[in-house]
């Protein structure tokens, strides 16, 4: 099984890398992009074949890993 995590800041959190892409956009002449917020996307191979243990134990890495929880959100995406 595979999981995709996507994991982003949560709203409100400033995000200088986004502005950075926001203000590049604009210099290359893209008008009218506005709020880019920038994340991370973290695939996994998975051994499991049940689908609500391996999504219980993906949240469980994002909480315990690859998210920071106190300014970041993920979503969990599994395909086989």
């Amino acid at each position: 099984m595979k999981a995709k995590v996507t994991v982003t800041l949560k709203q409100g959190v400033l995000d200088p890398q986004g502005q950075a892409i926001q203000n590049a956009l604009s210099g290359l002449g893209y008008e009218g992009v506005e709020n880019v917020r920038q994340g991370k996307v973290i695939e996994l191979d998975l051994a499991e074949t049940d689908t609500s243990v391996a999504q219980t134990a993906v949240e469980k890495m994002c909480e315990d890993l690859l998210a920071n929880t106190v300014i970041e959100t993920y979503d969990v995406e599994l395909s086989e």
